[in-house]
């Protein structure tokens, strides 16, 4: 039986796995066409490499579909619920690093931190009638953290556009969305709060709990992370 590693299939987050692996004595190549999903792996036996989405990397781990697979530490967080459950982290990579973080509007001069968001959010419900919207693409996260802070009167609204114009265009009154720079954030007039990083996020190799584990599977991991540093 060999071990499915599942490796983003496009763009930055694809070359810079295939160049990590590859400083560490595992070749990966695509095989063929960028329309074909499967690889080559060459340096180590019995790994065999299928190219997915980088969001749907954490519902195969969680499904057991591949062994080991490449993503950010956000989208795992986001999209699996008690992710520590169901796959562990191996090693972080290094690269594809963003943070996900609240930004508010720099009009709101005194809204510096969570305790004023949440002083804010609860005026405003009082004077509009509806809470205060934090328009985001991760609300499992953003959930989270915002209730381990005592934040309460807020209402999440899915973005699945570009987040940071949701306040301009008046559908949100905040935001939490990833950035690397900030610099969108601050060319859409949004600031970000002093204490809201919600999560610093980059790529990382995970392993499913779910996945078939054997002698010859293990005895393959074992191998993979001699070579990493694991």
């Amino acid at each position: 039986m060999t071990l499915r590693l599942g490796v983003p299939s496009k763009g930055r987050l694809m070359e810079k796995t295939f160049e990590w692996f590859g400083t560490r004595g595992i070749a990966l190549r695509r095989a063929g066409s960028e329309r074909e999903y499967s690889g080559l792996v060459e340096g180590i036996d019995g790994v065999e490499m299928v190219l997915l989405s980088a969001g749907e990397i954490p519902r195969e781990l969680s499904a057991g579909r591949i062994h080991l697979g490449v993503t950010g530490s956000d989208m795992v967080r986001e999209k699996l619920a008690n992710w520590d459950q169901q796959v562990r982290e191996i090693a972080p990579m290094g690269f594809g690093g963003a943070d996900l973080v609240i930004a508010v509007p720099q009009a709101w001069v005194d809204v510096e931190t969570l305790d004023d968001l949440d002083a804010v959010a609860a005026q405003f419900r009082a004077g509009h009638g509806h809470r205060l919207r934090i328009a985001t693409k991760y609300h499992r996260l953003v959930r989270e953290f915002l209730r381990e802070h005592g934040v309460a009167d807020y209402a999440l609204i899915d973005s699945q556009g570009a987040t940071e114009g949701t306040v301009k265009n008046d559908s949100a009154e905040a935001v939490a969305d990833i950035t690397s720079t900030g610099e969108t954030l601050r060319a859409n007039f949004l600031k970000v709060l002093s204490d809201g990083l919600v999560h610093a996020s980059q790529a990382t190799l995970f392993k499913s709990r779910a996945a078939d584990w054997n002698d010859a599977t293990r005895g393959t991991l074992r191998e993979i992370e001699a070579r990493i540093g694991a």
